[in-house]
């Protein structure tokens, strides 16, 4: 298995800047998605990490080895991209051998190779059919099977899912995840896609303007974003102005246009010192009561969606602020209800 390293990145073409100083490391065998929205540098980082694009500057190491300028052929790298690129005139077997025959493998060692990462993929009894005759998802399992046949140090992955139905792609995530931890390939993974790097990544590398603005676990990143950026584009937040007025405990004491209120930091003395921020709740940490039940803010129900297991709200303050909030279970408050709104403070996030 091996390990990645990226230092001091950066890419520029002409007077625009795609990648700014981009540092990463990943371990072995470990899946890292680089999650951002389009035009963030993130494709351009992987394709310099394929070498398919020439850094401006910074160094790209695999296991301590400099790959920088290193030809793509000689990275030993598996790479699968959003449109499969599969030859429609060969077969399944003829489309994952093609890089074995590119590197002067053939014959039986070829067969052997490819009959086994076909039985990897489940696609055993296809390898005579041709690509026309294959759903998106088979084609994709051919593409990943052509990239892992020739047994590379690292696969690299570019939105492999964005063209196939949700349905499809909820069971392709969990497809990749686990042939990736069955083979043991450490993985970098390009998506815009917030939940598909949630369900499938050891850890999410968040991309805002050629930079990386946090890199964490799912969790860590969902409930303890470092940035405005970071907190509104990983599922959906409520963001409020705060002024920083005091501590008590591992608690901050905040104060905003319509209240006071108690939050979480990741680092409250930094918080302290600058005075002032961005209070966080996600909507599955906003409580709702009848008006008459519970002391609270005031506000009005504006919309109400049923989603099944879920319900989300939209709510607006007296003083006209507005909130979202989710609740499981019916439909307990309908458009136009006065409601009272609560926040959930261990819940409750600053954001500087």
């Amino acid at each position: 298995m091996t390990k990645l390293a990226i230092r001091a990145l950066a890419k520029r073409f002409e007077a625009f800047t795609a990648v700014e100083n981009v540092d990463l490391e990943t371990g072995e065998g470990e899946f890292v998605s680089l999650l951002g929205p389009s035009g963030c540098g993130k494709t351009t980082t992987l394709r310099c990490v394929a070498g398919l694009e020439d850094p401006t500057s910074g160094t790209i190491l695999f296991d301590d080895v400099d790959v920088t300028h290193l030809a793509p052929e000689r990275r030993s790298i598996g790479m699968v991209f959003q449109n499969y690129a599969l030859f429609p005139h060969m077969t399944v077997a003829e489309n994952v051998g093609f890089g074995l025959m590119m590197r002067g493998i053939r014959g039986a060692p070829a067969a052997s190779r490819i009959a086994s990462v076909l039985d990897m993929v489940q696609l055993s009894n296809a390898q005579d059919r041709y690509p026309r005759q294959m759903s998106g998802g088979q084609q994709q399992r051919v593409a990943l099977a052509r990239a892992l046949v020739f047994e590379p140090k690292l696969l690299l992955l570019d939105e492999p899912l964005a063209n196939l139905d949700a349905k499809l792609r909820d069971e392709m995530r969990f497809f990749i995840r686990s042939l990736q931890q069955r083979v043991g390939i450490t993985t970098l993974y390009v998506t815009h896609d917030q939940a598909e790097a949630m369900a499938m990544s050891d850890r999410i590398v968040v991309m805002f303007g050629g930079r990386i603005h946090q890199v964490g676990g799912a969790q860590d990143i969902y409930h303890r974003p470092t940035t405005k950026e970071v907190a509104g584009f990983i599922g959906q937040a409520n963001l409020f102005a705060a002024d920083v007025k005091g501590r008590d405990g591992d608690l901050l004491l905040l104060r905003t246009p319509f209240g006071e209120f108690r939050a979480r930091s990741g680092d409250p003395e930094a918080a302290l010192s600058a005075g002032a921020g961005s209070l966080m709740v996600r909507p599955e940490a906003v409580r709702l009561a009848p008006a008459a039940a519970a002391a609270g803010l005031s506000a009005t129900v504006e919309e109400a969606h049923f989603l099944g297991n879920i319900v989300d709200y939209k709510l607006r303050l007296a003083d006209g602020t507005p909130v979202a909030a989710q609740a499981i279970g019916d439909l307990d408050h309908t458009p136009g209800t006065q409601v009272s709104v609560s926040f959930d403070e261990n819940r409750s996030w600053l954001v500087l």
